[in-house]
This record gives structure tokens, C-alpha cells and sequence, in this order.
């Protein structure tokens, strides 16, 4: 929390001085961290920003900046100084960063927690794979991106719905049934070729021969109901097993289809709406979109010329169904193959008259298996890919998804499996779980000592490694906020990371449980800090945070 309140109130002191200097427009600066071989906690350049429009030396702009800060900041702020052309250093004062330590330590897992955002109802769709087959790599880093993005945002006091959108209508699914229906007819001796486009993996003779065991009737048989039955039961067991439970589970068929021929789809009610206001029009005995009044390079087609929706008017009808559920924010995780559709889903949400800013769409590249730097080679039944589920059965879920997190979304991830097993500090999940193991040993050792009655004072722990350490614990807050503006949880991995590097600087430098009492008290609750950072952080990234190891 300590940038944001060094942010506020530094914006404050800015647009005063700018306003005082005949500057009528808003001033973008930023606060960052500085090098760590400069003695500083925050670099600032609003200085260099504003000696730039006024025309004058930024040096004598942050002289006369410094000068209100450390009178209208003497509360947070120790030292100011000018760095370089005009950065202006900040030093924040220990009692800050102490209090900070105490609110840890008070407020333990609910440290950074917020109820002020609980107005806002966000869904966060994300997998949604077609239910064909089992989930594959590609879809496990896209399903721990989802879910750890969710817990950040609960965290933070949103009211999240985790939804997996099923897309259970359409040809894809008569080619799956027809798939099943071929293996079977072949297992009871039937000499029949397999389809040229089905679905070829062995899961599909699974479900075949499921359905043999239980001495049903092809004729009686609806090949697609119990391809999908068992597919998505392979599915939700293997997210589960991934860490990731599903607050609700949406049907493409109850907007898509209808017992009652007679009655519209919420799709054909859709389709009407969008023509209603102008979104839609007819060319060609086609409906089309005109996604190009929003930004679309073409208009795009919702109904063919034969009657047949595209899978955009059912998505326009989904979307339009979670709005009329009361979400206000949308955000959807799909493939960067996707990339393409972005542009016509927003000009959809525009039409159905919801802001384009109430939909966020995240795209994730692609996942590459490694392994000692080569290409992985792995059995999979899937037939056509390596599964989710191979992953995790080799390295864990634990190593498999702070893996997945540990780039942003939008960046290519080489996954390297011998990595991931590793039991040493070259592997981040290994290295940071350790710090979490190895301060709880301290917490066992300690009660082996009798003298530990004194009470705390953590005006003791003066020392850079001890400064260091408690810089970096009040900085989870930051880093959360860091994570839902940016909508990636891969900032908390990197945050981890670097708090496991700080604390083991502190570890070889500063004996815990040493002689003096008050010291050793202090030290005690700086490392009690250490594990709820640490546990709060790896349970938003759904992994476990073992105390022995």
C-alpha cells in the first residue's frame, strides 16, 4: 500500500505546483523503484515532465518539488534528493514501513483485501473448450491464468463468476458423435473405414467401449449426449485435479436450441435485437453485423444465406445473456489464434448497448514443452496432442501452473519439464515454496528455546536486508493492484520470486534466533510476515505452500 499512498499524494502536490506554474493540463508521471544500487525507495519524474512544458531546468523543478514534499510528506517521507537530469529520489521513513509490518501481521490472510469494489460483478470466462476431447497444454495455461486472476480479483473485494462456456451445438459435435458411433460399430466387428475428419484419439474408443460394456443398442444410442457426458467428465476432473472448480458451467444448446421448434432461440431473439438497433441488416438473404460502425476492418456474418447462425450470433446471444444476468464487467480468456474476433465481440457488445470498456478479452500464446532445452516428446492418448493432464501427472500441479504464470499471457511460454521436477533453487516454484518451508523451521527451532518471552521491537530490525525484506512484504498490496490493472497474475510470480531472493540475502546475512531476546522476538515476527506474504501469494496462484519440504 505504501506506493499508493506515496502516488496520491504526490498527484496532489503535483497538480497544485503545476496549476501554481500556469499548467492547465493533467501531468502523467510515474513512481517507480529505483536501481537497487541506489539508496532510494521511489524514483519519481514529474520534475523532467513538467520542466519540459514550462521550458525551464528540471533540476530547479525538482528542487522546488523536493522542498513541498518534504513539508507536506514529513509524515512518509525521510530523505528527497535530485538524481540525473531531474529524478527525484525518495527515502521513506522506517516507522512507514514498520506499520506497515503490523497491518501484516494483524491483518494476516486479509492483508491487501478490499470490500470497496464489491459492487462490481465481474465474469471471468475462461477454457471453454469444445467438449471433443480432453483439455490439452494450451488450455491449462489458459485455465491458470483464469482462475488465479479470479482469486486476485475476489481478493481485492469483486464479486467474480468463474464461468466455461460449453459449445456443445454445431458440426463439431456431429462429427464427435459420429466418431464414437464408427469405434463402436468397428469394436463389434463391423468392418467400417473411420471418418477422414473425426476425432481420433483413444478416449473416443473409451467412451465406445463404455457403451458396449453396458449392452446398449446402437440403434438406441445418442452417440453425441454420451460422448459429451463422458468428455466433460474427463474435463471437469482434470481441472480439478488442476486446482480449478467452475462457479457455473453455460450451455450453448439453451441459448442455441429449443424443445419447441415454434419458439425463438435466445440466439433468433438476439439476431432481432441487433437488427433493431441498427446492428444488423440483411444483403444477400444473409444477416450481417456491421462491426465496421465499431472498428472492425469488415462487417461480419450472422446468419447465413441458408438459415445456418454463425458461431457469432451465438456469441453475441451468450454475451447479451451474462449482461441480462447482472454483470457489468465481461472478461473472456482466449487463445491468441483468436486474435481476429476481438474486433466483432466488442462491436457485438457495443450494439447491445453495453460500453466497449465493459469487455475485456485476454489472449494467451501458446505453450511449448521442453525438455534439457529440446522439444519434449510425450505419449498421449489424445492422438493429436499432448493433454493437460500428462503435464501435471509428471511434474505436479503445484510446478505446473506458477509455470504456467510465470510470463504474461501475450508472451510465447517454453515450458521446461526436467525444470519443473527439479528439488533445488533453479526451479522458482521450488525456490520460493523453500522460503515458506525454511521460515516455518525457524518458527520449530525456536521453541526448543526458553528465553523467548521478549517483546517485540521493530525499531531493531535497521539493517538493509531487514529494510529490504519489509520494503518488498508491503508491496504485495501494489502488486495485486498491479495485476488487475494489467488483468495477469504473472506480476505476483515475479513478486514471489523476488521476495524469495530478498529473504534469502536476509537468511545468510542475519542469525534469527540469536543471543539478545528483543532482536530475536522482532526478527520472529518479520519472518511470522514472511509466511502470510507467502501463503497469501501462492494461494492466489493456486499453489500450496508446504511447511516442510
Amino acid at each position: 500500500m505504501i506506493k499508493r499512498q506515496i502516488t496520491e499524494k504526490l498527484c496532489g502536490i503535483v497538480e497544485k505546483y503545476a496549476k501554481e506554474k500556469g499548467l492547465a493540463e493533467n501531468i502523467v508521471f510515474a513512481v517507480e523503484i529505483p536501481p537497487k544500487n541506489i539508496d532510494a525507495d521511489f524514483a519519481v519524474n514529474a520534475a523532467m515532465v513538467m520542466a519540459k512544458k514550462m521550458k525551464i531546468n528540471p533540476r530547479t523543478a525538482a528542487q522546488e518539488l523536493i522542498d513541498i514534499i518534504l513539508r507536506d510528506m514529513a509524515d512518509l517521507v525521510e530523505k528527497a534528493d535530485i538524481a540525473g537530469a531531474g529524478f527525484i529520489n525518495l527515502r521513506i521513513k522506517n516507522e512507514v514501513l514498520y506499520g506497515e509490518l503490523n497491518a501484516i501481521l494483524d491483518q494476516k490472510e486479509k492483508y491487501g483485501s478490499s470490500e470497496l469494489n464489491n459492487k462490481e460483478k465481474i465474469m471471468v470466462e475462461f477454457v471453454s473448450a469444445n467438449p471433443t476431447g480432453p483439455l490439452h497444454i494450451g488450455h491449462g495455461r489458459g485455465a491458470a491464468i483464469g482462475d488465479s486472476l479470479s482469486r486476485v480479483l475476489k481478493h481485492l473485494g469483486y464479486n467474480v463468476t468463474k464461468e466455461y462456456y460449453l459449445n456443445d451445438v454445431g458440426n463439431q459435435m456431429l462429427v464427435l458423435a459420429e466418431s464414437v458411433k464408427v469405434r463402436y460399430a468397428q469394436l463389434k466387428g463391423e468392418e467400417l473405414p473411420f471418418l477422414e475428419d473425426g476425432y481420433k484419439g483413444e478416449y473416443i474408443i473409451d467412451i465406445a467401449k463404455r457403451l458396449i460394456a453396458e449392452g446398449k443398442n446402437i440403434d438406441d444410442i445418442d452417440f453425441k449426449k454420451e460422448a459429451v457426458k463422458d468428455i466433460l467428465a474427463t474435463i471437469e476432473s482434470d481441472l480439478k485435479d488442476f486446482g480449478v472448480v467452475f462457479d457455473s458451467w453455460f450451455s450453448e444448446s439453451v441459448i442455441a436450441l429449443d424443445k419447441d421448434a415454434q419458439k425463438k432461440t435466445a440466439v433468433d431473439k438476439a439476431c432481432e435485437y441487433l437488427q433493431s438497433k441498427g446492428g444488423a441488416y440483411f444483403q444477400d438473404e444473409a444477416l450481417w453485423l456491421a462491426s465496421t460502425k465499431f472498428g472492425d476492418d469488415k462487417d461480419r456474418v450472422l446468419k447465413r444465406s441458408d438459415g445456418r447462425y454463425t458461431y457469432l450470433a451465438s456469441d453475441a446471444a451468450y454475451h447479451k445473456n451474462k449482461f441480462e444476468r447482472g454483470f457489468t464487467k465481461l472478461v473472456n480468456l482466449w487463445g491468441a489464434d483468436h486474435h481476429g474476433y476481438v474486433a466483432r465481440m466488442q462491436a457485438c457488445v457495443q450494439m447491445l448497448g453495453f460500453s466497449k470498456e465493459a469487455l475485456k478479452v485476454l489472449l494467451y500464446q501458446l505453450v511449448s514443452l521442453v525438455r534439457n532445452g529440446q522439444p519434449a516428446a510425450m505419449s498421449t492418448r489424445s492422438g493429436e496432442f499432448i493433454t493437460l493432464k500428462e503435464v501435471v501427472d509428471e511434474v505436479g500441479k503445484d510446478a505446473c501452473r506458477f509455470f504456467f504464470l510465470l510470463r504474461a499471457p501475450d508472451s510465447q511460454l517454453d515450458f521446461d519439464l526436467e525444470l519443473a521436477k527439479k528439488q533445488s533453487s533453479e526451479n522458482p516454484v521450488f525456490y520460493v515454496q523453500y522460503v515458506n518451508a525454511r521460515c516455518h523451521s525457524i518458527f520449530r527451532e525456536s521453541k526448543t528455546i526458553t528465553d523467548l518471552d521478549a517483546k517485540s521491537d521493530f525499531s531493531l530490525l535497521d539493517t538493509k536486508e531487514e529494510r529490504d525484506l519489509i520494503k518488498q512484504l508491503a508491496a504485495f498490496c501494489d502488486t495485486l493492484v498491479l495485476c488487475e490493472k494489467t488483468m495477469s497474475p504473472h506480476h505476483l510470480t515475479a513478486y514471489l520470486i523476488e521476495l524469495a531472493d530478498i529473504y534469502h540475502k536476509f537468511y545468510e546475512k542475519r542469525r534469527v534466533l540469536g543471543d539478545d531476546p528483543k532482536l530475536t522476538a522482532s526478527r520472529l515476527k518479520l519472518i511470522e510476515a514472511v509466511i502470510i506474504i507467502i501463503k497469501n501469494g501462492l494461494d492466489l496462484l493456486g499453489v500450496s505452500a508446504p511447511e516442510k519440504m
